[in-house]
């Protein structure tokens, strides 16, 4: 996960050191009333003792006993467009972040940017979540976990995602199309239903509910901060222990 550096280590040993030698150079000088020998004595040992700190800590490095390696994971985040994915993965991914281990953030409309030609079509959504899924595998198999929000709409992509990447955990974000479109302060609903947006999911296409996510969260019901503690105690519980 992450590596001590040579300098944290010999910071490490300095700071304990002058704790302890300073107790050293007290027992000396109390015992033999000698300020000069326990001068000497603080000296030697500390010279000595910060080398021989340094060499076992990084012996103890090359030691795999007693260290237990975390398994990357998926968070998924899927639903109806303007649902809140967004919203509650980039909290999630913050609170997450406080664990110190490596996380990614992955999000449908950065995505997209970079790769502006990907279509909309039930095909072209399949062959895009591919290469997310490919994507994903390629950061897991680095020991990078993901917090990834995406409509995926169709049953057969999540499955795909879920067949190509370890530990996936599907957040169902649910909401009703009205509950959607209160939320719309771009406006795609009214496009999508005036017919100038095509295969938008929930209005002119198909949104088909997950049937296995592992949590679902309800927006009707749920603030953003509720949904947010529940998933983190989750994944606390089930994959970061």
């Amino acid at each position: 996960m992450y590596k001590e550096t040579n300098l944290r280590s010999v910071v490490k040993g300095v700071s304990w050191r002058v704790v302890a030698t300073s107790t050293t150079m007290g027992i000396v000088y109390v015992f033999f009333g000698n300020l000069e020998l326990a001068i000497a004595t603080g000296v030697l040992e500390t010279a000595a003792k910060v080398g021989l700190y340094w060499g076992h800590e990084k012996a103890w490095q090359r030691v795999r006993w007693g260290k237990k390696r975390i398994d990357p994971f998926n968070l998924w985040f899927t639903g109806l467009p303007l649902s809140g994915k967004t919203t509650i993965a980039d909290r999630v991914y913050e609170e997450l972040q406080k664990l110190h281990i490596p996380l990614e953030r992955i999000d449908s409309k950065d995505i997209r940017e970079l790769i502006p030609d990907i279509g909309y079509s039930r095909e072209d959504r399949n062959r895009h979540m591919k290469r997310i899924g490919n994507l994903i595998k390629t950061l897991q198999n680095n020991s990078v976990s993901t917090v990834a929000s995406f409509v995926s709409p169709y049953r057969e992509s999540r499955k795909a995602i879920r067949e190509m990447v370890k530990n996936n955990v599907v957040v169902y974000v649910k909401a009703d199309v009205e509950t959607c479109k209160k939320r719309d302060y771009k406006g795609a609903y009214a496009k999508a239903m005036s017919g100038e947006y095509q295969n938008f999911s929930g209005v002119n296409d198909v949104y088909e509910e997950p049937q296995h996510a592992e949590i679902v969260i309800d927006t009707d019901k749920l603030s953003v901060d509720e949904a947010v503690d529940i998933i983190v105690k989750y994944i606390k519980k089930n994959n970061v222990k």
